[in-house]
């Protein structure tokens, strides 16, 4: 018998480092770096969405221009929609010697619940 596949909560985009994915773990959550699966490294930003969606989980992406048309374009379709988290790397500056500040944004939010639907987009908050 194979070992139920636990759901991810929360996929990091593939500019997110998959340490702040591993840091996230170590403080219980359920979250996957798109960087951590070699079958998702090259995939189009439609199918990370689609992805994101049949895992009812959410995604953490600072590609605002892509994302946002493909969530309408799911909405209007009546297809599965994943959460959309935001944002930015003025925010939060990516280094991997700098993820303490996105870490513990990331781990509140993560702790708080994320919105419940119809609420389908959020911007991550410095805490």
């Amino acid at each position: 018998m194979t070992e139920p596949v636990e759901l991810v909560q929360l996929l990091l985009d593939e500019m997110f480092s998959p340490t702040v994915a591993e840091a996230l773990r170590a403080h219980g959550h359920r979250v996957a770096a798109l960087v951590e699966r070699p079958e998702m490294r090259a995939m189009p930003d439609e199918e990370v969405f689609a992805w994101a969606a049949a895992q009812r989980c959410w995604l953490l992406t600072e590609n605002i221009k892509d994302f946002q048309p493909i969530k309408l374009r799911a909405l209007q379709a009546n297809a599965p929609i994943a959460g959309l988290l935001f944002t930015s790397s003025r925010t939060f500056p990516r280094s991997r010697q700098q993820i303490g500040p996105l870490v513990e944004a990331l781990n509140e939010w993560l702790t708080k619940g994320p919105p419940e639907p119809p609420i389908i987009e959020d911007w991550l908050q410095k805490v």
